[in-house]
């Protein structure tokens, strides 16, 4: 099978330059024996900076760059001239990067914003010269200040996909037919589980130019908390959508039981993923007739709103996408 493009997890050894040392040279010339101190400061060492791209959807470009280190500052030298600075190395990385420490798996920060730049590793002060150090009882100081160490350290970049809706379902649910049939996302369509390798973006129009988009995950089976599947890997994407659409197909043995067991998930990952604003789609409506729609409705739960849809037959999707705007806005 083909690799797939879409990476959202890399780990890095990243190490910023060292500062340069400051000099401790004493002024010297034709006429001027013993001149004074003129040593110049070393050079900052250069940093390792992370800085958003909105153009970038995946950490792919990362994946095999393992080691970053920036270049040194340069010492001093006489006639106070300063050290050159390393120079910077800046990794690009998507809207939505959590970074970690990689062995305390501590967030060290988030990068939402477009063009936010954060210094990961930075580079050590150049030591001052001896010029700094001269005084009316010290006229002539020998001495200067090495230059600082960088800082250096492994890191994990993690990419929660940013979107307003995320469509939470067991493998097959209809997830990626519904993505096709209400945005121009393309998703690849089969009917088979699994079929979704990779998260998915959509942009879902409403009314009067409104939008918002919409994410489709890999499916998620009972136990994915644990490891079970593959779902637990794009869990994290969940975590960032602002309304979650849970998604169960008609032909389920109990659909309220297939809803528990996805909510149930959810809560063993995350529990502060049940905060937030949830809708109930049942898919695939055209494989049932009314009597039955009407003995599952009695059943589903009452404490968030419901809608029967069929992607196929182009059913229900007005009212879903009232539903999810309501609860956008809400």
């Amino acid at each position: 099978m083909a690799e797939s493009n879409f990476i959202d997890y890399v780990r890095l050894f990243c190490a910023s330059g060292h500062g340069g040392a400051g000099s401790a040279h004493l002024h010297r010339a034709k006429y001027v024996p013993k001149g004074g101190p003129d040593g110049g400061d070393g050079g900052r060492g250069g940093h390792i900076i992370l800085r958003v791209n909105p153009q970038l959807w995946t950490l792919i470009h990362l994946r095999y760059r393992k080691v970053v280190r920036a270049d040194h500052g340069t010492a001093g030298a006489e006639a106070l001239k300063k050290g050159k600075n390393g120079a910077d190395i800046v990794l690009e990385v998507p809207q939505g990067v959590v970074v970690k420490d990689a062995e305390t798996e501590e967030v060290i920060t988030e990068l939402v914003e477009p063009g936010q730049e954060y210094i990961l590793c930075r580079g050590g002060r150049g030591g001052w010269g001896n010029n700094h150090f001269k005084s009316p009882t010290n006229q002539t100081p020998r001495y200067a200040q090495p230059g600082e160490e960088g800082q250096e350290g492994w890191f994990i970049l993690e990419l929660k996909v940013l979107a307003d809706v995320g469509l939470v379902g067991f493998p097959n649910a209809g997830k990626s037919t519904l993505l096709a049939a209400i945005t121009s996302a393309k998703p690849k369509i089969a009917g088979y589980a699994f079929t979704t390798l990779e998260p998915n973006l959509g942009i879902v129009r409403y009314y009067d130019d409104r939008s918002f988009v919409m994410a489709d995950i890999p499916g998620i089976i009972e136990g994915a908390h644990e490891g079970k599947g593959i779902g637990m890997r794009f869990l994290r994407h969940i975590e960032r959508n602002s309304v979650l659409l849970f998604m169960v197909s008609a032909d389920e043995k109990d659909v309220s039981k297939g809803y528990r067991i996805l909510l149930n998930e959810l809560e063993e990952y995350n529990p502060e993923l049940l905060v937030k604003d949830r809708v109930l789609a049942v898919t695939k409506t055209d494989l049932i007739d009314d009597k039955q729609r009407a003995r599952m409705e009695k059943k589903l739960p009452s404490d968030i709103p419901h809608v029967f849809i069929s992607s196929v037959a182009g059913t229900g999707l007005d009212e879903l996408k009232e539903q999810l705007w309501k609860a956008l806005t809400r």
